[in-house]
Parts: C-alpha cells; sequence; structure tokens
C-alpha cells in the first residue's frame, strides 16, 4: 500500500509539471503571434509610404520629360502640331503636379502617424516636396515664357495682318493707277480710219461735198479705232485704194497684196498722225 501511494504522488507530480509547460509553451506562442502581427502591420504600413514614395518619384520623372517635350515644340512654336504638343504637356503636367502635391501630403500625413521613428523618411519626404516646388517654379517660369512668345505671336499676326492689307490696297491702288494709265495712254495712242465706197462715205457725212470731215455731223461710230503704236498696216480689201485725208508723205506707202488688194503700211506713225488721228481712205 505504500509503494502504492507512492507511485501516485509521483504520477500527479509528473502531470502538473507538463501541464505547467504546456501552459508557458502556450504563453510564448501567443507572444510570437502578437509580436508577427506586429511587424506585418509595420511592413503593411511601411509598403504603403514606400509605393506612394514610388508614385511621387515617378510623378517627378514624368513631368521632367513632359517639360522636355515643351521645351523642344517651344523652339518653334508657329507649327500646329507643336502648338498641340505644348498645349497637351502643359495640361499633364499640371495635373501631375496637382496629383504629387496630394501625394506629398498624404506622405505627411502617414509619417505623423507612424507607430515608428522614421527621421529618414520624413527627410526624404522634405527632399521630394523641395524637388516639387523646383519644378513649380521652373513651370510658371515656362507658362510666363510662353505666354509672352504667344503675346509676340499675336502682335506680330496683327502686324502681319496690317501689312497685308497695306499690300493689298496698295496692290489695288497701283492696279487703278495702271488701268488709268493704260487708259490714259491708250487714249493717247488713239487714232480712227474709216475705207468705202464714195456713196458710203457720203451716206455717214464722212465725204461732204467734195470735203472729207467737214464738221463734226459725221458718224463716228463708223470709224475703227487703233492704236498707233501697234497698229502699222490696215488693209482696204480692194484694188483702188485713195487716201482723202492728209498725211505727210514718206510717212506710209500703198502696197499691194499677192492678190493685188491695197493695205497701208505706216513707217513713220508719229508723223503720219501728226496731222490728224482720223485716216478716211475711198475704195470701189
Amino acid at each position: 500500500m505504500k509503494k502504492f501511494g507512492f507511485v501516485t504522488v509521483v504520477t500527479l507530480l509528473l502531470a502538473s509539471c507538463g501541464q505547467g509547460q504546456q501552459a508557458i509553451e502556450n504563453a510564448a506562442e501567443q507572444e510570437r503571434d502578437s509580436l508577427q502581427r506586429i511587424i506585418n502591420e509595420k511592413d503593411i504600413e511601411l509598403n504603403d509610404i514606400m509605393s506612394t514614395f514610388d508614385e511621387v518619384q515617378e510623378g517627378i520623372r514624368r513631368i521632367n520629360e513632359a517639360e522636355g517635350r515643351v521645351t523642344v515644340a517651344d523652339a518653334s512654336p508657329e507649327s500646329a502640331s507643336n502648338k498641340e504638343v505644348i498645349r497637351e504637356n502643359m495640361q499633364f503636367i499640371k495635373n501631375a503636379m496637382q496629383q504629387n502635391r496630394e501625394m506629398i501630403a498624404q506622405l505627411k500625413e502617414k509619417l505623423r502617424k507612424s507607430s515608428f521613428n522614421a527621421e529618414n523618411l520624413k527627410k526624404t519626404v522634405e527632399n521630394l516636396q523641395a524637388q516639387i516646388d523646383s519644378q513649380s517654379t521652373r513651370i510658371q517660369e515656362l507658362e510666363a515664357s510662353l505666354a509672352e512668345k504667344d503675346a509676340q505671336l499675336v502682335a506680330q499676326s496683327e502686324q502681319i495682318n496690317t501689312l497685308t492689307e497695306s499690300v493689298t490696297s496698295l496692290t489695288e491702288e497701283n492696279k487703278q493707277k495702271a488701268a488709268t494709265v493704260a487708259s490714259q495712254e491708250k487714249q493717247l495712242n488713239a487714232a480712227w480710219f474709216v475705207f468705202g465706197t464714195k456713196n458710203e462715205l457720203k451716206e455717214e457725212k464722212i465725204l461732204q461735198n467734195g470735203d472729207v470731215l467737214r464738221d463734226d455731223s459725221f458718224n463716228k461710230d463708223y470709224f475703227t479705232q487703233i492704236d498707233i503704236r501697234y497698229d502699222k498696216i490696215i488693209k482696204f480689201y480692194s484694188k483702188t485704194a485713195t487716201i482723202l485725208t492728209n498725211h505727210p508723205s514718206g510717212s506710209y506707202q500703198m502696197v499691194k497684196d499677192s492678190k493685188g488688194l491695197y493695205e497701208l503700211h505706216i513707217v513713220d506713225p508719229v508723223k503720219f498722225w501728226s496731222t490728224g488721228r482720223y485716216l478716211v481712205v475711198q475704195v470701189k
């Protein structure tokens, strides 16, 4: 019986020790789980912050690229395609900078609420903020430069329009003057001739009682107008032709063509027409 009692006590002691060990192990596991949760939460928090960092840096890079495209296109802004490039990229830059400002504000708020020491991260945020501020200054200067060039282009366009209008006005004025001069020259160099039978000339009162062009009652519409500078040969389509008006000898020749029909060759127009600008020829 003594031996049985001893065995029972030993068994109870062993059981008690086993339960204590299990409790220790359970407590340690709970502590590990708690630490792991804390680590996981910090990893998630840090990953979130770093992801935002990356987005801001990518935004800065893309803004720099867009700024470069604007600068290249601005080298020749007159092109319609270049103007479109400038417009699209400037709009992109404005949107991207606004997004970056918002993400920087989010980073600052996340770091403020962060549960771990983030001095290095805060310095990185300050550096990003400085880059964005520098970009903002450059973009403002670029916008001012573009606005100034646009104003210059508008002024140049207005000047060109004014000059174009002036040139058009002068061109029209010169055309009118040239037309007036041409008309005056044509009048100054105008002469009239007529040929017909004796009866035809009498009917038109060109020949009256043996006198040629005695007064202004003759039919002026019966005459043909010519330019004495160019019209130097006049055909009469007749085998007989007599000049009734007075013209200096030596200033013309009466010549027959291959068919024996008369034509007048004026060899000295100035001299020929010096006595009058009307030529009357009687034919049969």
